[in-house]
């Protein structure tokens, strides 16, 4: 998630997402289109030759509608019974505040402020949007603090019925910036989902994985930390030293773009303490580091979905959707290749 392109489609999925905050918090709780979503497909089965093949949601991030609706459609086009939910469709769900930032415009200030290019009028501008910013997390704090369960637990209900469990969630509620309180809620939604786990960025910060792993002890549920191109085999030893509820949530493809040389090592050491495993293809450092199409790059994905099936293990291995999408292609589309990629792996 390191070049520009990438950076790029993270903002499609937030300006995606913002743009259709008022409409989905409109529909609430009522399950708007929920009977034609559930009518229309057969309940999925991503479990393979014992292998629960999933998907993080962050995959469809260039589609139009980033509703809860919307989004278990496309879960349930490509045939996956179980998800990584990003924070926003539940979250925006349950009426999370919308917020009215520009983020075109805010990105494309930092930027120019990262390349010494910000003039006297865009640097107040910058800082007239980081103040609108910190107003607009404010406001989502207090909105945590006092939102019901009740509308988590019915996006859990809607995406039961349809046949996919949520086995981790992920909303932006549990870094050094966010309170007590949000990481209460971010725990508590994630239980009302039914998820076994919550994900965040490792935060690179032993007081802090400290007290998230005493948090979600007193909570019944794990924390799974994601790494990038920082993760090494010891990576994740003292948040896991720390606390039984602090576990991996390891990207294999990140891993071996960090030059990590035995990836198929660390699944094998860790695998008690690994609570998901992302999968993407990239190359290493001496091919460029590129996320590419599965099966062109050097990324073990199908040796770690045999290690995974061979041994019994039963973390769910949840594809992420990084590579550009091709022209005349979408999401969904490269979302079904890549469990077709899985599924031929797992002799099926």
């Amino acid at each position: 998630m390191k070049n520009e392109k990438q950076r790029i489609s993270r903002r499609k999925f937030i300006e995606n997402t913002t743009s259709l905050a008022i409409g989905t918090a409109l529909t609430g709780p009522s399950l708007f289109g929920a009977p034609s979503v559930l009518g229309s497909h057969t309940k999925p089965n991503s479990i393979v030759n014992g292998v629960q093949l999933g998907v993080i949601t962050y995959s469809f991030r260039s589609m139009p509608d980033q509703s809860a609706e919307a989004t278990l459609k496309y879960v349930l086009e490509c045939g996956i019974n179980a998800i990584e939910l990003m924070g926003d469709p539940a979250e925006t769900f349950a009426g999370k505040p919308e917020n009215e930032l520009d983020r075109r415009t805010y990105y494309g200030l930092r930027r120019a402020k990262r390349d010494g290019k910000l003039s006297g009028p865009q640097e107040k501008q910058l800082a007239e949007m980081q103040e609108q910013i910190e107003s607009y997390n404010k406001e989502v704090a207090q909105w945590r603090e006092t939102v019901s369960m009740d509308k988590f637990e019915a996006v859990r209900k809607l995406y039961n019925e349809a046949g996919v469990t949520i086995y981790a969630f992920k909303p932006n509620a549990f870094g050094k910036n966010n309170t007590d309180a949000e990481i209460n809620y971010g725990m508590k939604a994630a239980k009302a989902l039914g998820a076994s786990h919550i994900t965040l960025e490792h935060p690179s910060d032993d007081a802090h994985t400290l007290k998230l792993g005493a948090m979600a002890a007193k909570h019944g549920i794990f924390v799974g930390y994601h790494g990038h191109e920082q993760q090494t085999p010891t990576f994740w030893d003292t948040a896991l030293e720390q606390s039984s509820h602090n576990a991996l949530n390891l990207d294999l493809g990140h891993y071996v773009a960090a030059g990590n040389t035995a990836p198929l090592d660390i699944i094998k050491d860790k695998h008690a303490r690994i609570k998901s495993m992302h999968l993407k293809d990239r190359q290493n450092p001496a091919n460029g580091k590129g996320n590419v199409l599965w099966g062109t790059g050097d990324t073990p994905i199908a040796e770690a979905l045999h290690l995974m099936r061979d041994n019994n293990y039963t973390f769910p291995a949840t594809i992420e959707l990084e590579y550009e999408v091709p022209d005349g292609s979408n999401a969904v589309e490269e979302v079904k290749r890549c469990l077709a990629y899985c599924k031929k792996a797992l002799g099926n």
